[in-house]
């Protein structure tokens, strides 16, 4: 497929994740109404920070009245995740995309994004990932600039409700692979069983969250890639063959 095509298939696979992200982000904006800015000084934060728990604690800290040191800080670390997304997903790419398009692509990651992009059962084309953000980032924008117009209007428990869809699209993203592979099925339970056990253990439990994934998510990965790691394709010609 050529750029354009590309380009349009990661939009239209941006599509559910807009709706998600307008969803959730209108608690965002409502938590940067309560720091103090405004519509559109939130909705410029949304489209160039693309991180929801980087956003809602720098809005937090603001509202603190915390330094810029420590805004800076927090958010190296609630937003470090996208380090490993990002490894791995250029892992994937096609051969021969050039660096300015890597780093293009490195801003546009997020989780759900990630998602749909490391799916893809072919080498992948930075403009499918661009196509996903321009769709996904409309919603996320949008979401955050009508939560403060909505302020503290809606009540906190229907912006939670509206919420819990992303993490329904999240689970959308990798429940048909672990249903064809078990491997995955299994590490997917590891995975929710580790980070559950960690969010309640006296001491793993007072580091952030970001760092929390980060750490499961080296070691689970390790563990993984030791016991069962995927064979290239040389290997699978000889077994063919034979």
């Amino acid at each position: 497929m050529n750029r354009r095509k590309w380009f349009l298939k990661g939009m239209r696979a941006g599509i559910p994740i807009s709706l998600g992200y307008f969803a959730v982000s209108l608690a965002l904006g409502i938590a940067a109404k309560n720091a103090g800015i405004t519509s559109w000084q939130a909705a410029l934060t949304s489209l160039l920070i693309n991180a929801s728990a980087g956003e809602y604690a720098g809005f937090t800290l603001i509202a603190a009245g915390a330094t810029y040191l420590e805004v800076a800080v927090m958010e190296a670390v609630a937003n470090a995740r996208y380090l490993l997304m990002s490894a791995s997903l250029s892992q994937k790419l096609k051969s021969g995309v050039p660096f300015w398009q890597r780093l293009l692509m490195g801003f546009t990651v997020t989780d759900e994004i990630f998602g749909v992009s490391i799916s893809l059962p072919v080498p992948l084309d930075p403009f499918f990932t661009y196509g996903t953000f321009c769709v996904a980032t409309m919603g996320w924008t949008s979401g955050t600039f009508v939560g403060v117009l909505l302020g503290g209007v809606l009540p906190l428990r229907v912006i939670s409700a509206l919420s819990v869809g992303l993490y329904g699209m999240f689970i959308s993203v990798f429940i048909p692979e672990a249903r064809k592979n078990r491997v995955v099925l299994g590490l997917v339970a590891v995975s929710f069983a580790a980070s559950l056990a960690c969010a309640y253990l006296p001491l793993i439990s007072k580091i952030s969250e970001g760092i929390r994934i980060i750490i499961l998510t080296i070691v689970i990965s390790l563990i993984a890639a030791l016991l069962f790691p995927i064979k290239d394709d040389e290997s699978k010609e000889k077994e063919a063959e034979e």
